[in-house]
């Protein structure tokens, strides 16, 4: 059974990626602050480590012993300036490579697709911080796969495609669940190893 451990498995995005996991028989691990917002249908399922992304020590608790990383870091729609995603996946690099890991699946936004002076004002600031998370991730010699989704859509699964260094253009939106279930997939597939991966669902 290997052994996966998620940042930001609590979000909407999050709770999907855990439960596909769960669903493959994969042994789970997640970097909680707070456990009340563990959703309770997969709350005894789990291993639950407390503790903050942005503190490398919590980081290098969750990631001891695991084989695998899926980091789907929010910041629930709070659009005000942050470093605290690119810090904590700083810190998760940081924590692989002294664990020995390599593969890990990170979800930013298909907004990096775009010219920066074309993305919407109001998503700038959550923009450059998806920004900083991707140089990180490109510089970081590990076996990255950075999935860049459009509108995550609560909607039923469906038909999607994935490309490389660009968004697929078949719609603006993907379904939540079928992004959770490519982020872990994702990590079983070498072709994706190194790669910026645009997902969308196919209307």
């Amino acid at each position: 059974m290997q052994k996966i451990v998620f940042f930001g498995g609590t979000g909407m995005s999050g709770q999907c990626a855990v439960r596909y996991a769960l669903k493959k028989g994969l042994s789970v691990r997640l970097l909680v602050r707070n456990e009340a917002t563990v959703p309770e249908d997969f709350k005894a399922k789990v291993e639950l480590v407390q503790g903050d992304v942005t503190n490398v020590e919590d980081v290098k608790k969750a990631v001891a012993g695991q084989e695998l990383v899926c980091v789907v870091l929010g910041t629930r729609n709070d659009l005000k300036p942050t470093t605290a995603m690119s810090d904590g996946m700083s810190n998760i690099i940081t924590a692989m490579k002294e664990a020995s890991l390599k593969k890990f699946s990170v979800c930013l936004s298909s907004f990096l697709f775009m010219d920066p002076d074309k993305v919407p004002a109001i998503f700038v600031n959550i923009n450059g911080e998806h920004r900083r998370m991707l140089e990180t991730v490109k510089g970081c010699g590990l076996e990255y796969r950075a999935v860049l989704p459009p509108h995550i859509a609560d909607e039923p699964q469906a038909e999607f495609a994935t490309a490389y260094d660009k968004a697929p253009g078949h719609s603006r939106s993907i379904s939540k669940l079928d992004l959770g279930q490519f982020l872990v997939d994702c990590l079983f597939d070498e072709a994706h190893a190194g790669k910026v991966i645009g997902i969308c669902t196919i209307k």
